[in-house]
C-alpha cells in the first residue's frame, strides 16, 4: 500500500469549507481594491460646476422659437451638372422666407398615415 503523504493530506470536509471561503476572500479583496481604485479615480475629477459657471438668460431676455416656412435656393440650370461638392450651398441648407406664409394643411381625404388602410388621395 502507498502510505507515503497520507498524514499531510486535507481531509474532504476541510476541503469543502476552505475552498469556498478562500474564493470569497479573493473576490471581497478585488471589490474592495476596485472601490479604493475607484475613489482615487474620482478624488482627481473636478468637482461640479459652481452657480457662476452655470449658463445663465442674455440681457436681452429668453430666445423664443421662430416658426416661418422657407423655401430651398433653387439649383442653378445652366446647362451642366454639379458635383456633389458644389451642391453644398444649395437644396434644404441654403432657404429664404416663402411667400405664403400659410403651412400646409393633409388633403380632407388623406389620412396621412403610411399602412392605415387608406387608399390616399389620387
Amino acid at each position: 500500500m502507498d502510505t507515503f503523504g497520507r498524514g499531510l493530506a486535507i481531509p474532504h470536509e476541510i476541503a469543502a469549507g476552505a475552498i469556498p471561503f478562500a474564493i470569497g476572500v479573493v473576490i471581497a479583496s478585488m471589490l474592495i481594491l476596485a472601490v479604493w481604485l475607484g475613489m482615487r479615480v474620482r478624488s482627481r475629477e473636478p468637482g461640479p460646476p459652481r452657480p457662476e459657471d452655470q449658463p445663465h438668460l442674455p440681457d436681452s431676455g429668453p430666445v423664443h422659437e421662430i416658426r416661418e416656412m422657407r423655401e430651398p435656393d433653387e439649383v442653378p440650370h445652366d446647362g451642366g451638372f454639379l458635383a456633389p461638392h458644389e451642391l453644398r450651398g444649395f437644396g434644404n441648407i441654403r432657404s429664404h422666407t416663402a411667400k405664403d406664409q400659410t403651412p400646409p394643411r393633409w388633403s380632407p381625404n388623406s389620412s396621412g398615415g403610411f399602412g392605415s388602410g387608406s387608399p390616399g388621395h389620387h
